[in-house]
C-alpha cells in the first residue's frame, strides 16, 4: 500500500511512468510505451553497474580493514594490530604490523613498522621492514633501519640510515599443541 505522498507524485508529475503504465495495461508489446519501458532500464542499468565495479576497484586495492589518522590528529604510544591499510595524514607514534602503510605530504609516522607495502610523501623515522615494495615519492623522507623488498625513490625522496636490501618474509601464526 503506497503512502498519499507517492500515489499523490505519481498522478500530478508527468513522468513516463503514464506511458509505462498504459503501454502494460493494453498489452502493447512494441508501440511506443514499450520503447519508453526499454529506454529509461537501458540507461540506469550502466549506472547501477558502475557503483560496484568502482567499489570493487577501491576493494582490490586497499583491501579489508583501513585505519585513517587525518590531518592535526596525533596518535601516540600504540601497538595498531589487525590493520590491513594505514593511511597517515597527521602524526602516528606506534608499532604496528600491516600491509599497507600511506603516509601522506603533511603526514609522519615515528616507531617500528613491518609492511608490505610502503608509499611515503611525508616522514617515516625508526625501524622499517618492508617485505615486497617500499616507494619514496619526492616529498618523502625515510630515516632509520629500513629493510625492503623492492625499493622505489623518485626524485629528490630522501633514504638515510642502515639500509638493508632482503626482507625478511612475514612468519606465518604458529598453532599452539597442548
Amino acid at each position: 500500500m503506497a503512502t498519499p505522498f507517492f500515489g499523490k507524485r505519481d498522478i500530478d508529475t508527468p513522468t513516463t511512468s503514464g506511458h509505462l503504465r498504459q503501454g502494460a495495461s493494453t498489452g502493447l508489446s512494441g508501440g511506443y510505451g514499450a520503447q519508453q519501458a526499454a529506454s529509461p532500464q537501458a540507461n540506469a542499468k550502466p549506472v547501477v553497474e558502475a557503483v560496484p565495479t568502482a567499489a570493487a576497484a577501491s576493494s582490490v586495492t586497499e583491501g579489508g580493514s583501513k585505519l585513517t589518522v587525518g590531518p592535526n590528529i596525533k596518535l601516540k604510544g600504540v601497538e595498531i594490530t589487525d590493520c590491513d591499510t594505514l593511511v597517515v595524514e597527521g602524526l602516528v607514534e606506534a608499532t604496528m604490523d600491516s600491509r599497507v602503510i600511506q603516509i601522506s605530504e603533511q603526514g609522519a609516522f615515528k616507531g617500528s613498522a613491518e609492511i608490505d607495502v610502503a608509499e611515503i610523501r611525508g616522514e617515516f623515522n625508526g625501524n622499517l621492514t618492508v617485505r615486497q615494495k617500499l616507494v619514496i615519492y619526492s616529498t618523502g623522507k625515510v630515516t632509520g633501519t629500513i629493510r625492503y623488498g623492492k625499493l622505489v625513490i623518485e626524485e629528490g625522496g630522501q633514504l638515510a640510515g642502515e639500509i638493508l636490501f632482503g626482507a625478511v618474509p612475514k612468519a606465518p601464526a604458529l598453532a599452539k599443541v597442548g
